[in-house]
Parts: C-alpha cells; structure tokens; sequence
C-alpha cells in the first residue's frame, strides 16, 4: 500500500494550527489567573488597613488558593489568624509552610518563628518553648531567648531562667544582672520555706555579689537573718542597705524597728532612720520614727512628727493618723470622722507599677499585671 502524501500536507498545518489554539488557551488561562491573584492580593490588603480581618482573610485564602507558592501570602494569613486568636488555623498555615522543601533557609526561620508566636499566643507554653530552642543559632535568636526568659519566669522555673539570663548576658544582649540577683532571691526564698535556712543565706549572699546595687537581696538577708536569730547580722545588713541603695530603706523601715528593737539598738536605729527621713521623706520612714518615738519619749513626741511631716508636704496619710490621737471638739464625732478619712486615705497609701499602673496594698519586686521586674517605685501612691 502505498503512503499518500497528500494527508501529510494536510496534517502538519492542522497540528500547528491546533498547538497554535492550544498555546494561546494556555497562555489565557495562566493570564487569567495571574490577574486573579493579584487581585485579590490587592483586595485583602485593602481589608486588611480598613481593619477588616474577616474580608482580609477570605481574599487571602483566595490568592493563596490561586497561587499555593506565595510564601508571603502565608505569613500574611497565619499572623492574620494569630491576631483573631484563631491559633489553631495560624499554626496549620506555618506547619504547613516549615513542611515544605522548597522553602529558603530565611523563610524557614521566619516560619518557625511565627510558629513559636502561635503556641506562645495560645498559651502552649511546652510545645512553644521546643519551637524557640529551635531559633539557636539564628537571626531571631535574641527574641527567642527573650521570649524563653518570659516562660520560665511565668512557670517559676528560676534555674532555666537564671541559665538564660546568663546566656544573654554573656551574648552581650543586656544587662541582666539585676534579673538574676531577683532569680536568686526567688530560690533562696524557696529554700527557707522548706527549713533550708543555710543554703537559703548563701544564695542571698550571692544575689548581693552579683548586683551590689539591688536592693531586695539585703532585705530577704536581713529577713532571714532576723528569723535564724541573728538580729546583731540583721542590724547590720540594713545599715550596708542604706549604704548601697538608699531609697529603698522604706521598704525595710518596719524591718529595723523590729530588728532594732530585739537588739536593744533602737537608738542607733532612730538616728538612721531620721536621717534618711531628712534626706528622701516618705511616709514608711515617718511611720518608723513615729513609732521609735513613741516608745522612746511617749505618744505626744511621736505625733509631733506627722506635724513635720505635714510642714514639708500635704498628706492626708499623715494629717488621718495625727488626727487619730487629738480631742475634737465634738469628740462624739470623732469615729465617723476617723472612719471617712481612713477610707479616703486607703488608696493613697498603696504602691503603683510605673510600667503599668497596676496598684497594690504591697511592695512587689515583679508586678503582677505587666510581669516587669522593679516597676514598683518605693514610695506610695500620695508620693508619686
């Protein structure tokens, strides 16, 4: 049989006319999607600055739908979720992008980063710590630590933290030595109340190596000191405190009144006191020489002082509890009187975090609302 080459010239031009419809069919589609996925790019970022999260993350998922390569586009939807609190749909979207081969290394520690964040935002504390271990080496390696700092005070793991602190110190990342005299006292308090008075001291007196200038290591040592029986030490820490940080002796003012007078030193202890009450006023101070006074003159030699108090500054702290000892001459009045002056003066005598804000009947080291290590001002609320 003979091959007819008439069919031959037939068909090339019909096979390129038909690779010819093809190719622009293709060349259509990838067109159309192209401006598809800008498009919606483009819309879910217009969500997105109109703070419309919902129709932001619908046009993402769209684009991302469109073009499942779009690494931004994934971190975008993820930080997007993590926002809403949708922890879960976050953490699926940077698995989904750590799970992937082609992604660069950068992007690789981006996602893991982020994935970090999610845990750490849904307060998965064990899965999000392994995540930032992961950052070592890396260029969110300052934040991770950081971020690792935070979980291990919030679970109270002082020796994790101190290692941290440690780590970051060296890497020239801050200073943390104030941190980690505050992580010592947190152990050696620890330790006291299980009777381990001994070991409990020698962290105290590291605390106080390792940050001469704090002042919350000398207190818990004169603390302790006071409760082991050894006044004498006691005393004698308190004066090295206002040596070394003055202005916090309020703090400790009922300390040395006690301490002072299980050692019979309440002299020496009131010329400290009026001293330092000279030089930085505060109502602590005031309440300690008033009661030094009292015990050491009488009641009137006492309240003298919230008079002089009252002569350097107005307080109603002070004018309250002086007005707590005089005859009115309405006498019968007096407890109502006293009562609605207490009441008022109440909030005054709290302490306040300078960080933020939260207010306290007592001192504490770290605050309790924002987490942050000596926020609180020794002085009280009428002081600030």
């Amino acid at each position: 049989m003979e091959f007819d080459l008439t069919w031959l010239l037939l068909g090339l031009p019909l096979a390129f006319v038909l690779g010819w419809l093809a190719s622009r069919f293709d060349l259509r589609q990838l067109r159309e999607e192209n401006r598809r996925a800008p498009k919606a790019y483009f819309k879910g970022l217009n969500y997105l600055l109109n703070e419309q999260q919902d129709q932001a993350i619908d046009a993402f998922i769209e684009a991302v739908q469109n073009d499942p390569d779009t690494t931004e586009l994934h971190f975008a939807l993820g930080n997007l979720f993590r926002r809403r609190g949708e922890y879960n749909r976050a953490v699926r979207v940077h698995e989904h992008l750590l799970s992937r081969g082609d992604l660069s290394r950068a992007d690789r520690e981006r996602a893991q980063h982020a994935l970090a964040l999610d845990f750490l935002k849904a307060g998965l504390l064990d899965r999000a710590e392994d995540a930032l271990r992961r950052l070592e080496g890396t260029r969110f390696e300052a934040q991770a630590r950081m971020a690792l700092l935070s979980i291990y005070e919030r679970s109270r793991d002082w020796q994790q933290a101190a290692d941290i602190a440690r780590r970051m110190q060296e890497a020239q990342q801050g200073d943390f030595s104030t941190r980690q005299a505050h992580y010592l006292c947190e152990q050696a308090l620890a330790l006291a109340a299980h009777g381990e008075q001994s070991a409990a001291q020698a962290l105290l007196e590291r605390a106080i190596v390792t940050a001469p200038q704090a002042a919350r290591a000398r207190i818990e040592l004169a603390r302790l000191q006071q409760r082991m029986g050894q006044a004498d030490l006691a005393l004698a820490t308190l004066h090295d405190l206002a040596r070394a940080a003055p202005p916090a002796l309020a703090l400790a003012a009922p300390l040395i009144v006690e301490t002072a007078t299980a050692t019979g030193c309440e002299p020496q202890a009131l010329a400290l006191l009026q001293q330092h009450y000279q030089n930085l006023p505060s109502l602590d101070l005031l309440e300690a020489v008033v009661t030094l006074e009292t015990a050491a003159r009488g009641p009137a030699a006492g309240r003298e002082w919230y008079v002089r108090h009252l002569d350097k500054e107005p307080s109603l702290v002070a004018a309250t509890q002086w007005l707590a000892g005089e005859t009115l001459a309405h006498e019968e009045f007096h407890p109502q009187i006293q009562r609605a002056l207490e009441q008022a003066a109440k909030p005054l005598t709290r302490y306040r975090c300078a960080a933020c804000g939260f207010e306290a009947r007592q001192h504490f080291w770290q605050c309790p609302g924002c987490q942050t290590w000596d926020s609180y001002p020794a002085r009280r609320v009428e002081e600030l």
